[in-house]
């Protein structure tokens, strides 16, 4: 895994959604495009933060939600990020280290993909 690079590996395009995105409408494009996350975008499509189906599962472990509610009250907003020439090796172990699954990918700002445990086990299984 020395050599190999995240943007090699990365999913892209991403999917988005904004702050103002119901909970509803963001659990709806994770359901139909099969992924475990979506990336929450300000208006100048910066990142703004990350919305999991583990922050799904606070939600509800946490009380009867409002599925109206909107994505900007229960997403994560302190996001790490890597770039597309960090080495595989190095997100893994950060991934490994604080338990994440989902690593938005950036550029000068901007997300470009998204590296996760689904794109790390398929490469090892390749």
């Amino acid at each position: 895994m020395g050599d190999v690079f995240v943007g090699s590996l990365m999913s892209s395009p991403v999917y988005t959604v904004g702050t103002e995105t119901s909970l509803r409408d963001a659990g709806r494009t994770m359901l139909n495009h099969g992924i475990g996350s979506v990336i929450v975008v300000g208006d100048d499509d910066r990142l703004e933060g990350i919305l999991t189906a583990t922050d799904f599962i606070r939600i509800i472990a946490e009380g009867d939600p409002d599925p109206n509610a909107i994505v900007g009250t229960s997403m994560s907003s302190d996001v790490t990020t890597t770039t597309a020439n960090e080495s595989i090796r190095s997100v893994a172990d950060l991934m490994l280290e604080y338990g994440f699954h989902h690593v938005p990918v950036v550029d000068e700002g901007r997300v470009i993909g998204v590296i996760t445990t689904t794109d790390l086990t398929a490469y090892l299984s390749s």
